[in-house]
């Protein structure tokens, strides 16, 4: 099995609803999300995908979300736009916008020293 890592970069802001801590209130981020996609076979190049195709693909997925209030779109209207959530955000997105590539997992770096992983 073969996996393929490609990392974007999004700066937004968001607040947590229901949330006690000071994390209730407005403020930003400069996140890192790295997707990593898999295959099993390689194609006639060589490759599992092109990675300037796959960053290209993931920058465009997190365009909507850069430079934003991340409450103040659809899917953070129903979901708290905790990490957590924006990791899943990503996999189900990205994954429907790159089949049939198979995405593994994506891990979202709020900061420097924290992280989350999720996997469908």
């Amino acid at each position: 099995m073969y996996e393929l890592k490609a990392q974007g970069m999004i700066s937004s802001a968001h607040f947590l609803r229901e949330y006690a801590g000071k994390c209730r209130h407005l403020h930003g981020h400069n996140w890192k999300v790295q997707v990593t996609i898999a295959a099993a076979e390689l194609d006639n190049l060589g490759m599992v995908a092109d990675f300037g195709a796959v960053k290209q693909r993931l920058n465009d997925f997190l365009s909507p979300m850069d430079h934003c209030c991340l409450n103040d779109l659809e899917y953070f209207k129903t979901h708290n736009p905790t990490t957590e959530n924006i990791a899943r955000h990503v996999f189900e997105g990205f994954s429907a916008a790159v089949a049939p590539i198979v995405v593994r997992q994506v891990e979202v770096w709020e900061s420097e020293a924290a992280s989350v992983i999720y996997r469908g």
